[in-house]
């Protein structure tokens, strides 16, 4: 049975951050994920999960000047220095919250790059890959890459999942896999299900997220049949979690009838 994690950047609104958790923990979720912990201080995140009987899955390295608009710096030649700096500082903080995955961000790029240009970002991307798999293979943590659709990100460095795994192979480090949000990639190309059965058997994806579409809310209704897919997770034995990753329409508990019917079929 797959196992989900609330998302607390877009989940729990109605609560200032530091309360989510116990919202989370109240609902039945048993762990969660969210964009950034930086703006707290890694005890008190620690104290809210261990109160709240949570683990914490996932979070993104520093992703640049976010409120400037970047959405990452791994792609981005010449910002090195900030990048490994970014990725030590995430270390840190999943150490303190026994986090096993860090996802890194890989930044905007103009449309029209030359190949020549489009190479370049491609070689920084994949050697601070390298790097930050390598730096964060001794505290067992696995650094994940994100196909992201343009619609919602235009300008991503990363939008396709042949992309992303075409990276993974070629860096080649174990502890370098694919995060695979099922809201993206069907805005991008869709066929969902033939994705999972291709890729999950891989071993290279290590995180799966979920919202509706097109509108990014529960995940109950729109162009997902999320009983069936995740049926089709489950048959696959992926043992990772789901990531709850959308905007509720309202109050995020009283939308959580699709994971509490899917939760009594599955018992």
């Amino acid at each position: 049975m797959p196992r989900f994690a609330a998302n607390l950047s877009m989940m729990y609104p109605e609560h200032d951050f530091p309360d989510r958790f116990a919202a989370a923990s109240a609902d039945g979720f048993n762990a969660v994920e969210y964009l950034f912990p930086y703006a707290y201080d890694s005890t008190e995140l620690r104290l809210r999960l261990d109160d709240h009987g949570l683990a914490q899955v996932l979070f993104n390295a520093p992703p640049g000047a976010w409120e400037s608009g970047e959405r990452g710096i791994a792609a981005l030649p010449g910002r090195e220095a900030e990048f490994r700096s970014g990725i030590a500082r995430a270390l840190e903080y999943a150490a303190a919250l026994d986090c096993p995955r860090l996802h890194v961000m890989a930044g905007l790029v103009p449309p029209d790059l030359t190949p020549k240009e489009r190479a370049e970002h491609r070689d920084t991307y994949l050697a601070n890959l390298e790097w930050a798999a390598e730096q964060a293979a001794g505290s067992e943590v696995d650094i994940l890459v994100e196909p992201i659709n343009g619609r919602d990100m235009p300008g991503y460095f990363l939008s396709r999942q042949a992309e992303a795994h075409a990276v993974v192979r070629e860096v080649g480090a174990p502890n370098l896999k694919v995060q695979l949000d099922l809201y993206h990639c069907q805005i991008v190309e869709g066929d969902l299900t033939t994705t999972l059965r291709r890729d999950l058997p891989t071993g290279r994806v290590g995180h799966l997220q979920i919202a509706g579409v097109p509108d990014r809310h529960e995940p109950d209704s729109g162009e997902l049949d999320i009983r069936h897919l995740f049926g089709v997770v489950d048959d696959l034995g992926f043992d990772g979690w789901i990531g709850c990753e959308y905007i509720p329409r309202a109050g995020t508990s009283e939308g959580l009838g699709w994971l509490n019917h899917y939760r009594g079929d599955s018992a």
